[in-house]
Parts: C-alpha cells; structure tokens; sequence
C-alpha cells in the first residue's frame, strides 16, 4: 500500500489532487481553533477541563464539529447545518412535486436543489449559531460549570450579532471549502472534511481513556479499545462492502441496421441501504425531550422521569429506544430513498427484464420484497453498532468521547472507502496496479 501511495504522488495532476485535499484539510482544522468574538477563551478551557465525564446533550454535533462546538470557534456549527439541509431536502423530494421534477431533469435540476441546499444551510446556521450563543450566555452549554455563565462576558445584542454572524460566515466557508474539494480534489467535499473532524477527536479520546484506565497504568485499556476498534472496522467494512445483486437481463432491439441491447447486469442492492441516516435521526429525537428539559428548567414529573431514563446513555430504556429507532428509520429512509415502482418502470421502458420475473409490477414487488428482507440484517448491524459506545461507558468506564463510536465509525470507514475507490480508479486510467493490490 506504502508503493501505491508513491506512485500516487508521482502521478503530477494527482498529486495536485492530493495535496490540494490535504491543504483544505488543515485549512478546515486551524478555523475550528479560533474562538468567535466575544468569547472569554480561558473560561471556556476552564469548563471543558471541568467536563471530563463527557460533553451531555451536545456530544454529537461536537463530534461533527471536530471539538470546536464546545470552544465556541468559527468553525462551530461544523458541517451539521449543510447535512440537516441536505437531508430535509431528500426527505421534501418524495413530498413536494416540484422538487420531484427537478430531481428528474439532470444535472440543471440537481444544481438548482444544491442551490436551495446552500440557502437553507445559511438559514439553518442562524437558527443553530442564535441557539448555541444563548445558551452559551445562559451557562447551560458545559453543564454544572462553575464559570459557565461567564463565557460571554459581554451580552449586549452587538456581541450576540456579531458571534452569530461570525458562526454562520465560517459554515458557509466550509460549504465554500467542502464544494472545492470535491471540483478540484479527491472524493466528495463535505464527505472529507466530516472524516476530518471526526478523524480530529481519536487521539485525545484514546489517550483520556489511558488516562482514566486503572489496570497497568491504563495501557490494558487502552490495548482493549485499539482491538476493539480494529474489530468494528473489519466488521463495518464487510458489511457496508455486502450487497445483493440481482440480476436482469436487457432484451435486443434493432434500430435501422444496428443491434441494441442484449447485455446483462444486475442491481446492486447494498444490505446497509440507509448508510449512517438512521442513527443521526435516532441520536436527534432522543436529544429532543431532554433538551426541553434543560431549556424550560421544569420538575415536574415528566422532567424527572425523563431525566432519570433518557438522559444517561446507560439506562436500559434510554439503549432499548435508541435500538428500536435506528432500526425504524432505516426502514423508513430505505422506503423513502428506493423506489421499486421507478426502478420497475424505467426497466420496462429499456426492455430490461430480472430473469424469471413479468416486467412491471410483478417486478417491483419482488424489489419490494427483497429490499426488505435485506434491510433487517442491515437495520440490526447498524443498532448493535450504534450500542458500542454505551457498552464502552459501562465495561471501560470511558467518557462519552468514546472514539469508535457507532456513528464515527460508519463515517470513517463509509468516506474512507469510497475516497480509496476514487484514487484506485484514477490510478487504474493511468495504466498503474492500483491503490490496493
């Protein structure tokens, strides 16, 4: 792999590619260590140095963020406003005609939806900058902090103008960052710098896990965690790699003089279909109840119950409902991501047909029916997958920085694979054995 690595570099305008990536990268990485205006730095690093047991309700945009959330940097908001305006997109594709059609036109259409993409990315940036800052003014961002209340020393509407304004300028130099990356590197922009972010968090959480560890100075947990990790990247990359292929058959068609048609190929049916989507989704609806809790400060009984039960991540209510929704959404964004009824049809208008299968729609519900039956083992994976950090909190007493996370690693490996494929691919034009041999 070291020799394919060479002969990437050697390769001239792959090698701008590569490097160019990696400039953006550490350009992404130095813009999530500069605090906004307005912001007592010193007080920050004081909670953040108070919040060892974990980072609450906000662990997951702060992994997104690649740390930067909690600092209160430009680069706060991270990529999580362009993914949650992509995903409501795609969700508002299925429901609003319009977006259906334009879906269906091409590359014009898909422009004009990265166009509406970007729009929402900046008014979601807003909302989240206006929500992070009033929070962080209210001295609930690190918890029980004893300077919490005094991040934002200064609260006039000038200063709260001016963070917000300064948090949404830096998401939208990250979309900026992200679309450059994907005209003029390698692999899909926003795709790298999450894997960056994320990728940013790895040797701080394993070195705190050494550190918190009580057997051989810490190294026999620290051992553990490794081989764990290395564990759920082989079973990730084998089974995001697994897919059903069915087979269909295009029948021949003669146009003037010529032959058309007759080949064979398949449809490949991957058993993870909804990637990563379902455990964001469940991660979100589980923050919401205690995240209502925390804004409107109530005692009542349904504060406390929720308190006791779906606020610590190792409560058996909070791990059993956390499994039950990721394997919900899968199904529901597999139902909402392939269309069997679309695929059917436009197999039919070609003349392409699955072997022992009517055209039509005798062939979408057998789509139907495959694409669930694979959907459960992949629905299953992904929840087990997703439980692999609360297992860590309870077995390695480790704090919620837990760096081979469900989410993480499906990141990690999802991106990782899909950027060794783009590099293969170009190294396999230019005549070379490939990226992997």
């Amino acid at each position: 792999m070291l020799t394919a690595f060479a002969r990437a570099f050697k390769t001239p305008d792959l090698r701008k590619k590569l490097l160019f990536t990696l400039g953006i990268m550490v350009l992404f990485r130095l813009g999530a260590h500069v605090p906004v205006p307005g912001v007592d730095y010193q007080n920050v690093q004081t909670c953040m140095d108070q919040a060892k047991s974990g980072l609450g309700l906000f662990g997951l945009v702060n992994m997104f963020s690649g740390g930067a959330l909690l600092q209160i940097t430009i680069f706060a908001l991270g990529i999580m406003p362009y993914i949650t305006a992509s995903i409501i997109l795609q969700l508002l594709t299925v429901v609003i005609p319009r977006l259906e059609a334009l879906k269906k036109e091409g590359q014009s259409g898909q422009a004009k939806i990265t166009q509406y993409t970007r729009y929402l990315t900046v008014a979601l940036a807003i909302l989240q900058g206006t929500g992070l800052v009033a929070t962080a003014r209210s001295g609930a961002l690190f918890g029980n902090c004893t300077v919490g209340n005094q991040i934002v020393p200064n609260q006039s509407i000038f200063t709260t103008a001016t963070m917000v304004i300064t948090m949404t300028a830096g998401t939208a130099l990250i979309m900026w960052l992200g679309e450059l990356i994907t005209d003029r590197g390698i692999g899909n922009g926003m795709s790298i710098l999450m894997f960056t972010s994320i990728a940013a968090t790895f040797p701080s959480g394993l070195w705190g896990i050494k550190l918190q560890g009580k057997l051989m100075g810490g190294w026999l947990e620290f051992a553990l965690v490794i081989i764990c990790g290395l564990a759920m990247v082989a079973l990730v990359v084998f089974v995001e790699q697994a897919q059903r292929r069915i087979p269909v058959q295009y029948a021949k068609r003669m146009i003037g003089r010529r032959s058309y048609g007759g080949t064979s190929t398949y449809i490949p049916l991957k058993v993870n279909q909804a990637g990563v989507i379902p455990v964001i989704f469940a991660s979100s609806l589980l923050y919401i109840p205690a995240l209502l809790v925390q804004f409107t400060g109530s005692k009542s009984g349904w504060a406390n119950w929720v308190n006791a039960n779906l606020v610590k991540g190792d409560h058996p209510i909070y791990m059993v409902t956390y499994f039950l929704l990721i394997v919900f959404f899968a199904f529901f964004y597999v139902a909402i991501s392939f269309n069997p009824e679309e695929v059917a049809d436009n197999m039919k208008k070609y003349g392409g047909f699955i072997p022992g299968i009517r055209a039509g729609r005798p062939t979408a519900e057998y789509l139907s029916y495959v694409l669930n039956r694979i959907t459960w083992p992949g629905s299953l994976y992904l929840g087990l997958i997703a439980l692999v950090p609360t297992v860590a909190l309870v077995t390695l007493n480790a704090n919620q920085n837990f760096p081979f996370g469900g989410t993480s690693i499906l990141i990690i490996v999802g991106v990782g694979l899909e950027t060794v494929k783009q590099i293969e691919s170009q190294l396999q034009q230019r005549n070379y054995e490939g990226f992997l041999r």
